[in-house]
Protein backbone atom coordinates (compact mmCIF):
# COMPACT_ATOMS: atom_id res chain seq x y z
CA UNK A 1 0.00 0.00 0.00
CA UNK A 2 1.54 3.49 -0.77
CA UNK A 3 0.39 6.14 2.02
CA UNK A 4 -0.73 9.32 0.76
CA UNK A 5 1.08 12.56 1.09
CA UNK A 6 1.17 15.18 3.40
CA UNK A 7 -2.55 16.44 2.65
CA UNK A 8 -4.44 13.70 3.89
CA UNK A 9 -4.58 11.49 7.50
CA UNK A 10 -1.94 9.06 8.29
CA UNK A 11 -4.60 6.83 7.90
CA UNK A 12 -5.06 7.09 4.44
CA UNK A 13 -3.58 4.90 2.00
CA UNK A 14 -4.15 3.54 -2.25
CA UNK A 15 -3.01 0.37 -3.73
CA UNK A 16 -3.63 -1.13 -6.96
CA UNK A 17 -5.37 -4.93 -7.92
CA UNK A 18 -4.82 -7.39 -10.37
CA UNK A 19 -7.45 -7.69 -12.75
CA UNK A 20 -6.56 -9.68 -16.42
CA UNK A 21 -6.15 -6.90 -18.95
CA UNK A 22 -7.44 -3.98 -16.73
CA UNK A 23 -5.97 -2.54 -13.27
CA UNK A 24 -8.24 -2.12 -9.88
CA UNK A 25 -7.87 1.07 -7.80
CA UNK A 26 -8.38 0.69 -4.08
CA UNK A 27 -8.52 3.76 -1.88
CA UNK A 28 -8.28 2.94 2.03
CA UNK A 29 -9.03 5.35 4.70
CA UNK A 30 -10.05 5.93 8.08
CA UNK A 31 -13.10 7.79 6.86
CA UNK A 32 -15.27 6.79 3.75
CA UNK A 33 -14.12 10.43 2.31
CA UNK A 34 -10.58 9.68 2.73
CA UNK A 35 -11.03 6.43 0.66
CA UNK A 36 -12.95 7.99 -2.26
CA UNK A 37 -9.70 10.53 -2.18
CA UNK A 38 -7.67 7.26 -2.17
CA UNK A 39 -9.11 5.66 -5.06
CA UNK A 40 -8.74 9.07 -6.46
CA UNK A 41 -5.08 9.08 -6.14
CA UNK A 42 -4.60 5.34 -6.97
CA UNK A 43 -6.18 6.55 -10.29
CA UNK A 44 -3.34 8.84 -10.84
CA UNK A 45 -0.94 6.40 -10.17
CA UNK A 46 -2.60 4.01 -12.77
CA UNK A 47 -0.93 6.92 -15.57
CA UNK A 48 2.08 7.85 -13.58
CA UNK A 49 3.85 8.32 -10.38
CA UNK A 50 1.26 10.88 -8.16
CA UNK A 51 4.59 12.22 -6.53
CA UNK A 52 5.39 14.06 -9.91
CA UNK A 53 2.29 15.78 -10.07
CA UNK A 54 2.22 19.24 -8.69
CA UNK A 55 -1.23 19.95 -6.89
CA UNK A 56 -1.25 23.82 -8.84
CA UNK A 57 -4.95 24.40 -10.17
CA UNK A 58 -7.97 23.33 -8.39
CA UNK A 59 -11.08 21.78 -10.24
CA UNK A 60 -14.24 21.20 -8.59
CA UNK A 61 -16.63 18.39 -9.18
CA UNK A 62 -19.79 17.32 -8.13
CA UNK A 63 -21.63 13.53 -8.64
CA UNK A 64 -24.73 12.71 -7.41
CA UNK A 65 -25.82 8.51 -7.44
CA UNK A 66 -28.38 6.07 -5.98
CA UNK A 67 -25.54 4.48 -3.59
CA UNK A 68 -21.69 5.21 -2.42
CA UNK A 69 -20.91 2.24 -5.13
CA UNK A 70 -22.24 4.24 -8.11
CA UNK A 71 -21.10 7.15 -6.18
CA UNK A 72 -17.66 6.05 -6.82
CA UNK A 73 -17.68 5.05 -10.51
CA UNK A 74 -19.13 8.28 -11.21
CA UNK A 75 -16.12 10.11 -9.26
CA UNK A 76 -13.60 8.32 -10.57
CA UNK A 77 -15.47 8.57 -14.28
CA UNK A 78 -15.74 12.59 -13.57
CA UNK A 79 -11.52 12.60 -13.34
CA UNK A 80 -10.92 10.82 -16.08
CA UNK A 81 -13.46 13.42 -17.95
CA UNK A 82 -11.03 16.36 -16.06
CA UNK A 83 -8.09 13.98 -17.07
CA UNK A 84 -9.09 14.18 -20.48
CA UNK A 85 -10.82 17.72 -21.21
CA UNK A 86 -8.29 19.58 -19.83
CA UNK A 87 -5.19 17.73 -20.16
CA UNK A 88 -4.45 17.00 -16.75
CA UNK A 89 -3.16 15.07 -13.61
CA UNK A 90 -4.49 15.13 -10.13
CA UNK A 91 -2.44 14.68 -7.20
CA UNK A 92 -4.08 16.05 -3.91
CA UNK A 93 -7.66 15.57 -3.37
CA UNK A 94 -10.42 16.61 -1.06
CA UNK A 95 -13.64 15.04 -0.67
CA UNK A 96 -17.12 15.92 1.02
CA UNK A 97 -19.66 13.59 1.13
CA UNK A 98 -23.66 14.03 2.03
CA UNK A 99 -25.36 10.80 1.40
CA UNK A 100 -24.80 10.26 -1.82
CA UNK A 101 -23.93 13.43 -3.31
CA UNK A 102 -19.78 13.97 -2.82
CA UNK A 103 -18.50 17.54 -3.70
CA UNK A 104 -14.88 17.65 -4.24
CA UNK A 105 -11.66 19.81 -5.52
CA UNK A 106 -9.17 17.53 -7.32
CA UNK A 107 -5.70 19.98 -7.06
CA UNK A 108 -3.23 18.85 -10.42
CA UNK A 109 -1.72 20.34 -13.28
CA UNK A 110 -1.27 20.41 -17.15
CA UNK A 111 0.53 17.17 -17.90
CA UNK A 112 3.81 17.37 -18.94
CA UNK A 113 4.79 14.12 -21.48
CA UNK A 114 8.63 14.24 -20.57
CA UNK A 115 8.28 14.92 -16.85
CA UNK A 116 4.83 12.79 -16.03
CA UNK A 117 5.86 9.77 -18.55
CA UNK A 118 2.09 8.61 -18.61
CA UNK A 119 2.19 4.95 -19.09
CA UNK A 120 -1.43 4.33 -20.18
CA UNK A 121 -4.84 5.80 -20.55
CA UNK A 122 -7.69 5.34 -17.88
CA UNK A 123 -11.17 4.58 -20.57
CA UNK A 124 -13.18 5.15 -17.17
CA UNK A 125 -14.36 3.22 -14.33
CA UNK A 126 -16.38 0.07 -14.57
CA UNK A 127 -18.36 -1.86 -12.37
CA UNK A 128 -16.46 -5.00 -11.76
CA UNK A 129 -15.22 -5.53 -8.02
CA UNK A 130 -16.79 -2.07 -7.45
CA UNK A 131 -17.01 -1.55 -3.62
CA UNK A 132 -17.55 0.03 -0.62
CA UNK A 133 -17.02 -0.80 2.23
CA UNK A 134 -15.59 -1.20 6.03
CA UNK A 135 -12.75 -3.97 6.53
CA UNK A 136 -12.07 -6.11 9.34
CA UNK A 137 -9.82 -3.45 10.60
CA UNK A 138 -12.77 -0.69 10.68
CA UNK A 139 -11.00 0.54 7.56
CA UNK A 140 -13.29 2.50 4.35
CA UNK A 141 -12.49 0.50 1.62
CA UNK A 142 -13.49 2.17 -1.97
CA UNK A 143 -12.32 -0.05 -5.21
CA UNK A 144 -13.34 -1.15 -9.07
CA UNK A 145 -11.88 -1.71 -11.51
CA UNK A 146 -10.63 0.45 -14.44
CA UNK A 147 -10.57 -0.02 -18.04
CA UNK A 148 -7.19 0.80 -19.73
Amino acid sequence: MQPLGSDVGPDTCWEHFPHEADIGVRGIGSTKEAAFEGAGLALTAVITDPASVSPLQAVPIACDASDDELLLVDWLNALVYEMATQNMLFSRFQVRLDEYSLHATAWGESVEVTRHQPAVEVKGATYTELAVKKDEQGRWIAQCVVDV
